[in-house]
């Protein structure tokens, strides 16, 4: 006679935890998941960092402030020029609307507007009457560029291009013309406005 009672006998078909693919998803998989992403992203803080910025700037406390005298004596001596390319040539022709001694060498610096690798940084001879030369390889791929010439004299001209190109204009930076930062006297004109409704 089997005395056995029906209802207490363990199910065949039960499944063990750690078989459930719920568990292994959500509970160690996407915990897991996150983990990496994380120790990516941490090595890639500390591997790639950000580029500094190539200007004349200098910190005061916590506040930084940039340096615009030289912009402001190029403008005071009237200095423009074009900068001309020719595959690794590069000649320059400096001029200026009040005398000045040219400098024997100008420093240029060819910063790339978001890849620092592609910066470049190399210097012009002077050849006489205003002319200038130098060597540069640039990258082909066209791109903004920021270009800096700097001269010993205290003076430089700046200009964004997208390189390469042909000829670049420089001209001296209009923030500094007094006269075209005040609005024209607009009474007379809201006068004869008002009078005419």
């Amino acid at each position: 006679m089997n005395t056995t009672n029906p209802t207490s006998q363990t199910p065949t078909n039960s499944q063990k935890w750690y078989k459930n693919y719920m568990i292994t998803v959500f509970v160690i998989g996407l915990p897991a998941f996150v983990v990496v992403i994380c120790i990516f992203f941490i090595i890639f803080a500390i591997k790639i960092k950000d580029t500094t910025v190539r200007d004349d700037w200098y910190m005061d406390g916590k506040s930084l402030y940039q340096d615009i005298s030289k912009d402001q004596l190029t403008y005071d001596l009237g200095l423009g020029g074009i900068m001309r390319f020719d595959g690794e040539q590069v000649q320059f022709e400096l001029k200026h609307t009040n005398p000045i001694a040219h400098p024997k060498t100008l420093t240029v610096k060819i910063s790339h507007a978001t890849d620092n690798k592609k910066d470049r940084d190399f210097e012009m001879v002077h050849l006489g009457n205003g002319i200038y030369q130098g060597r540069v390889q640039l990258d082909p791929l066209p791109s903004k560029y920021y270009l800096h010439i700097n001269s010993n004299d205290g003076w430089r001209l700046i200009q964004t291009q997208k390189l390469p190109a042909k000829n670049i204009s420089f001209t001296p930076l209009s923030a500094f013309d007094e006269s075209k930062q005040t609005l024209p006297d607009q009474r007379n004109k809201r006068y004869r406005e008002q009078v005419e409704q």
